[in-house]
C-alpha cells in the first residue's frame, strides 16, 4: 500500500518535469537546500522560464517594430553609369545636325520617407497587449515551478518521515523475532509462531527498501528540476513541522476569489482585449495612409557635356484612399467580430468556471485537512496498539498473530497517513494557485 501510494506520487511527478538541465558538478557532492534555496535554485535554472523571459523580450521587439513603422525612415544610394563613349546625335533641321558627348555619371542619393495610418497605431497597442499577456504567462511559469518545487520538498520529507518510523518498527519486530525464537529453542513456544514474526519483518524490510528506493525517485526529480549533477548529493535542511502551517490553511479557506488575481483569467482577459484591438485593426483598413517623402540627389559627370536635368531636392505627398475591394475588407471586419464574440464567451465561461473550482477546492482542502488529522490520530493509536502487543508478546500474554496483525494495520495506517499528508498539501497549492497566493 505504501508502496504503490509512493511509486505513483513519483511517477506523477517525473511527468510533470519537463526542463532538462545542464550539469552544473562534474563531482559528487553534498547541496544543502532550504524550501526557499530549493525553489530560487529552479526560478534561475529553470529552462521552460528562460524561454517565457525570452518571450517578453520578443513581444517588446515586436512592439518596437511596430512603432518604428511610424517613424521616417532614411535610406541613401551611391551609383555609377557609363554609356562607354556614346554620342547623341540630334537633327536641328535648318541648323543641321549637333553631337552631344553621354559622359559616365556618379550620383549620390538620400531618402527620407515617413507614413503613417491608423492601423499602425493600433499595431503598437497590439504589441502592448502582447508584453501584457507574456509578463503573465513568465508570471504563471514562475507560480507552476514553486508548486512543483514544494511538491517534490514535501515528498521528500514525507519519504523521510516514513523511513523513520519503519525502521523504529522494525527494530521492534527484530527484537520480537530474536525473543520469539530464543523461546522456541528453550521449547517455551512453538517454531510457526517465531516464522510468523519472521515474515512480518521481512515485510517491513520490504516496505523500508521500497521507501527508500521511492525517495531517491524524488530526489532524481529534484535534481532533474533543479538543474544540478545526477551525482550530487541533496540534504533538506527544513522539516515537515517547519513548512505544514494548518492555521494558514485554515485562513486561506476563508479567503475570497479576487478574479483579476488569477493568472488564466488574465490571459484570457487579455487574450480578449487582443481580439478587441482586432476588429479595430480591421476596421481601420477602411482609413487613409498619409506618406511623405524628401530625396536629394547629387549627380557628378565625368567629362563635357550631357543634359543636367535632375533636380537636386524633391519633396512629395501622397494621400491612398481605399475605394473597393470585393468585399475583403468587410469580410475580414466580420471575421474579427466573430472572433471577438468567442473570447467574450471564453471569458464568461472562464469567470464562472473559476468560481465554481473555488468553491471546490475549498471542499477540497477542508476534506484533506479533517482526513490529515483523522489519520494522524489512526497512526498514533496503531503505533500505540503495536507497542502494547509487542511488550504484551514478551512477557507471554499475547501471540505471533497478534503482533503480525499489529504491525500490519500499523503499516497500511503509516500508508494512509503518506496519502492524506500528500492530498492535503496538493489540495492547498491547488487553492493558493487558484487565488494567486
Amino acid at each position: 500500500m505504501i508502496k504503490r501510494s509512493i511509486l505513483v506520487c513519483c511517477m506523477v511527478f517525473a511527468v510533470l518535469f519537463s526542463a532538462k538541465g545542464q550539469d552544473v558538478n562534474t563531482d559528487s557532492s553534498t547541496l544543502n537546500l532550504s524550501f526557499e534555496d530549493a525553489v530560487n535554485m529552479a526560478l534561475e535554472r529553470n529552462r521552460t522560464l528562460q524561454n517565457a523571459s525570452l518571450d517578453v523580450k520578443k513581444a517588446e521587439a515586436a512592439k518596437w517594430e511596430a512603432i518604428a513603422t511610424m517613424l521616417p525612415q532614411v535610406s541613401g544610394s551611391l551609383g555609377y553609369s557609363s554609356n562607354l563613349g556614346y554620342e547623341m546625335v540630334m537633327d536641328a533641321g535648318v541648323m543641321g545636325k549637333f553631337t552631344m558627348n553621354m559622359p559616365s555619371t556618379g550620383t549620390l542619393g538620400l531618402q527620407a520617407s515617413v507614413a503613417v495610418s491608423a492601423a499602425q497605431i493600433i499595431s503598437t497597442q497590439i504589441g502592448k497587449i502582447s508584453i501584457d499577456m507574456a509578463n503573465v504567462a513568465k508570471s504563471q511559469s514562475e507560480q507552476e515551478i514553486t508548486n512543483q518545487v514544494r511538491i517534490l520538498y514535501y515528498s521528500a520529507l514525507v519519504s523521510e518521515q516514513t523511513q523513520e518510523l519503519l525502521t523504529k518498527n522494525l527494530e521492534s519486530l527484530k527484537k520480537l523475532y530474536d525473543y520469539s525464537q530464543k523461546a522456541v529453542d528453550v521449547g517455551a513456544a512453538e517454531q510457526v509462531d517465531a516464522d510468523q514474526i519472521m515474515v512480518q519483518v521481512a515485510t517491513m524490510e520490504t516496505t523500508l527498501n521500497t521507501s527508500k528506493r521511492s525517495m531517491e525517485m524524488v530526489y532524481n526529480s529534484m535534481r532533474l528540476f533543479l538543474n544540478i549533477d545526477v551525482d550530487t548529493e541533496i540534504s533538506l535542511t527544513q522539516g515537515i513541522d517547519d513548512l505544514l502551517s494548518i492555521p494558514n490553511a485554515m485562513a486561506l479557506i476563508s479567503e475570497d476569489l479576487v478574479l483579476e488575481n488569477n493568472y488564466n483569467y488574465q490571459l484570457v482577459n487579455q487574450s480578449t482585449k487582443l481580439s478587441k484591438k482586432q476588429v479595430d485593426l480591421a476596421g481601420w483598413a477602411y482609413a487613409p495612409t498619409l506618406s511623405a517623402f524628401y530625396k536629394f540627389t547629387k549627380t557628378h559627370y565625368f567629362g563635357d557635356g550631357g543634359m543636367r536635368s535632375t533636380p537636386p531636392n524633391m519633396i512629395g505627398a501622397t494621400l491612398s484612399i481605399p475605394i473597393f475591394s470585393s468585399a475583403q475588407r468587410y469580410k475580414a471586419l466580420q471575421g474579427a467580430k466573430f472572433e471577438y464574440q468567442k473570447q467574450q464567451n471564453l471569458l464568461a465561461d472562464t469567470e464562472m468556471s473559476l468560481k465554481i473550482q473555488h468553491r471546490q477546492l475549498k471542499y477540497n482542502l477542508t476534506s484533506a485537512l479533517e482526513r490529515l488529522e483523522t489519520q494522524k490520530k489512526n497512526v498514533e493509536v496503531s503505533q500505540r496498539v503495536f507497542d502494547n502487543i509487542s511488550l504484551k508478546y514478551e512477557h507471554g500474554y499475547s501471540s505471533s498473530m497478534d503482533v503480525t496483525t499489529s504491525g500490519t494495520n500499523l503499516i497500511a495506517a503509516q500508508s494512509s497517513y503518506v496519502q492524506a499528508l500528500l492530498e492535503f498539501v496538493n489540495a492547498q497549492i491547488e487553492l493558493e494557485k487558484l487565488l494567486n497566493k
